[in-house]
C-alpha cells in the first residue's frame, strides 16, 4: 500500500488573465499579441470562455527574460 504525502507534491496553480497581466505589467492586448507570436506560453481552457495560465510556465518565462537581459 502506498502512502500519500502532500509535502512531496507540487501544487499547480492556475493564473487568470488579470493575474498574468498584473504580474507582467502588460496590457491585455499585449498579452494576446505575445501569445500569438509564440513569445508567451499558451493558456489552457478552463471551460466556456475562461482560460488560465500555468503559474510555473509564467515564472519560467519571466526568469528566461531576466537571464536573457543579463547576458546582452
Amino acid at each position: 500500500m502506498s502512502r500519500y504525502n502532500h509535502n512531496d507534491t507540487k501544487t499547480t496553480r492556475i493564473l487568470r488573465i488579470s493575474e498574468v497581466i498584473n504580474r507582467l505589467g502588460i496590457s491585455r492586448s499585449g498579452l494576446y499579441e505575445r501569445i500569438k507570436n509564440g513569445d508567451l506560453p499558451k493558456p489552457i481552457n478552463l471551460g466556456g470562455r475562461r482560460v488560465g495560465f500555468i503559474e510555473h510556465e509564467i515564472d519560467t518565462w519571466v526568469q528566461q527574460r531576466i537571464e536573457k537581459s543579463r547576458t546582452l
